[in-house]
């Protein structure tokens, strides 16, 4: 059975595709309204006051997240979130206009100080389908095995300490951006020397 943001997700996306496509003026009415209604289940029903799905065009699809693992023998790089003081994979929003392979190392590069190379896609997964805390947005997380090929360790306001952890020791994890069994995914593709998928 659909949870109540599912609802309101397919029903925002319903009418933002209404948007896209419609020419009749009074149906993209109805299809502002839908979007509307949609925003309001949740204030109402699911005590989120004054939210609104954002105006959006085009068809909408789901958003990309990207995450880098890097690893040296059994320790694997996190950094700590200023946001919320725990730790997590290297990563965040995909950029337009830039690859996969260009977003995750463009993250890491900024949030580590350390200039990597993107080597193996690990995982691909639905965000809501693996357990992840519930978000507005529907969203696809891409892992990769990264490579460091320069750089330093140098903090900055996205996070306040990189180190290196022992795979089977994790330090308390952010439950937002990557999880234990994604950490151990990427390093189970690291020690089998995996060639992965192809991606750019």
């Amino acid at each position: 059975m659909k949870t109540l943001l599912e609802f309101s997700r397919e029903l925002a996306a319903i009418g933002q595709a209404g948007l896209t496509y419609s020419k009749d003026p009074f149906d993209k009415e109805r299809f502002i309204r839908l979007r509307q209604m949609a925003g309001e289940l949740l204030e109402m029903h699911a005590g989120v006051p004054d939210f609104r799905w954002p105006d959006e065009i085009g068809y909408p699809t789901p958003k990309v997240d990207v995450r880098g693992a890097i690893f040296q023998g059994a320790q694997v790089l996190l950094i700590k979130e200023t946001a919320s003081g725990l730790w997590t994979l290297p990563g965040g929003w995909a950029d337009v206009n830039s690859s996969p392979k260009e977003n995750v190392e463009r993250e890491c590069l900024e949030e580590t100080g350390y200039v990597v190379e993107a080597t193996v896609l690990t995982s691909i997964i639905d965000r809501d389908r693996a357990g992840y805390p519930r978000h507005a947005n529907s969203i696809f997380k891409l892992f990769f095995l990264c490579e460091i090929t320069g750089g330093a360790p140098t903090t900055n306001v996205e996070c306040s300490a990189i180190e290196f952890f022992d795979v089977a020791t994790l330090p308390e994890l952010d439950p937002h951006r990557a999880s234990r069994e994604d950490i151990e995914r990427a390093y189970q593709a690291y020690q089998d020397g995996s060639a992965g998928s192809h991606f750019n």
